[in-house]
């Protein structure tokens, strides 16, 4: 099974910029977005074509903002949408599928640089995932969360890890929840699989970044622990244009 996931930075800029046909060429099983910034309803019949898949489509009560959608191959079992609570779910950040034999969560992370209030929305969003994570683990369910974390995980994660240390994304207090995660059954499937490797999967669109390699690595596939020996791959394709975040694949049995 292959997924993919992107911050696309919204959808139908991305579809102008014809950035989404490199995704659909791949022939995933699932392409998870976020940051789709748009309702279906929005798109014309031209970007609508150009979609290919079916989808499940979250967008957020706001217009131009958020917004994750999953378009699948085969329909799911099961379509769910946001984490089953009002603080989070008129933002658009969640589609929860069944594929196969585990649960995937399709997750836009908020973003915590506008100031304490949205950091602290941002901690209560983890826990609250994490919450609905634990029950499914204990029902003896296999997960996959993907999309982006807005947290850089580890030093290496960054290229500039001392220079960010009191920058949203990169704060202990985030870190810790994304390493709650994994001390609660999951594994960071492309750290596990290449420990050493430095990869970023998003820069800034200012300074040039991308091209002077000042990135952050923040949109990951978090596996249960049960679920790892399927996992084949973790490919972070940072050489694919169309947002300022680029896609990363996992590839499972």
């Amino acid at each position: 099974m292959k997924i993919i996931t992107w911050n696309v930075n919204g959808i139908r800029a991305a579809l102008k910029k014809d950035a989404l046909s490199w995704a659909f060429a791949q022939s995933p099983d699932c392409l998870c977005l976020q940051e789709v910034k748009a309702r279906p309803e929005q798109l014309n019949e031209e970007q609508r074509r150009a979609l290919q898949y079916p989808f499940a489509w979250n967008p957020a009560k706001r217009a131009g903002y958020s917004g994750v959608a999953t378009f699948y191959g085969d329909r799911p079992d099961e379509i769910q949408f946001g984490l089953d609570d009002p603080t989070f779910d008129g933002e658009g950040r969640v589609v929860r599928t069944r594929q196969q034999d585990f649960v995937l969560f399709n997750v836009y992370f908020p973003n915590g640089q506008r100031g304490r209030e949205r950091l602290e929305y941002k901690l209560k969003f983890y826990a609250r995932l994490l919450k609905l994570c634990d029950e499914l683990h204990r029902r003896g369910e296999r997960i996959v969360i993907t999309g982006d974390f807005n947290t850089a995980h580890m030093p290496m994660d960054l290229k500039n890890p001392k220079e960010n240390e009191t920058t949203s994304g990169f704060l202990p207090e985030e870190r810790e929840w994304v390493q709650r995660f994994l001390d609660h059954h999951f594994v960071d499937a492309y750290r596990c699989l290449y420990p050493e490797r430095i990869q970023y999967t998003w820069w800034t669109y200012r300074f040039d970044a991308r091209a002077r390699g000042i990135g952050w690595r923040l949109d990951y596939f978090l596996v249960s622990k049960a679920l790892m020996p399927k996992v084949q791959d973790v490919t972070i394709h940072d050489d694919v244009l169309g947002s300022d975040h680029c896609p990363v694949e996992i590839l499972m049995e």
